[in-house]
């Protein structure tokens, strides 16, 4: 590992973690000894990353702070890449122009040994295999963003239509009409996001049981 790329991976553990890291465990995950984190962690401090800590206490880092230029492994630019054809592919026109504006800003700033990452991939995300929604997906990220409840034209999949005043999980392909309320739905919008990744996680899982 480079000493480019081992400054980047401390300041991404340094991240991950909320809690003070200590330099024994940044050494033992860089594969490098306590001496070099430490020299490290001034050099890092020297071109402007907020870490706060010393030897034998442990360091944070406060948010903000990015290191130029912008490195990530062969996995990580294919993930990167997968994840903007999937939004390309399976959203609305909105979400697909940041899609590709993102992807431009981290291939500007890819050192050029890894730029072909991005356009050399092993897969492939194809075209979306349920129907377009009728609605603007703009209409339903600002209804999740702003906490405001929805009128929904909803269509089953017995072909019935039905009013609605929503927050819960449907098929978006299956919204006729949409409306945003002025009523706010309650709960801290955080909480409510981790209750419907944990049901749809459980959704999967009972889909994977009666599939194997």
């Amino acid at each position: 590992m480079s000493q480019s790329q081992r400054l980047f991976e401390i300041l991404q553990i340094l991240r991950r973690h909320r809690q003070a890291v200590s330099g024994n465990y940044l050494a033992q995950e860089t594969g490098v000894s306590l001496r070099t984190i430490y020299r490290d962690i001034s050099l890092l401090q020297s071109i402007g990353a907020e870490i706060e800590g010393e030897p034998g206490f442990g360091y944070v880092l406060k948010p903000g702070f990015i290191l130029p230029p912008l490195m990530f492994s062969e996995a990580e630019i294919k993930a990167i890449t997968l994840g903007v054809q999937w939004v390309t592919h399976q959203t609305d026109e909105d979400l697909r122009a940041a899609a590709q504006d993102a992807l431009a800003k981290i291939e500007a700033v890819l050192p050029s040994e890894l730029r072909h990452g991005l356009t050399d991939n092993d897969f492939h995300i194809g075209l979306p295999s349920l129907p377009a929604p009728a609605i603007s997906l703009k209409v339903l990220r600002q209804a999740m963003q702003q906490q405001m409840k929805l009128r929904i034209v909803y269509r089953d999949a017995r072909d019935t239509d039905s009013n609605r005043i929503i927050f819960w999980m449907f098929r978006a392909d299956r919204i006729l009409e949409a409306a945003l309320l002025a009523d706010r739905y309650p709960g801290k919008r955080r909480e409510l996001v981790k209750q419907w990744r944990a049901q749809a996680q459980e959704a999967c899982d009972a889909v994977a049981q009666e599939t194997s």
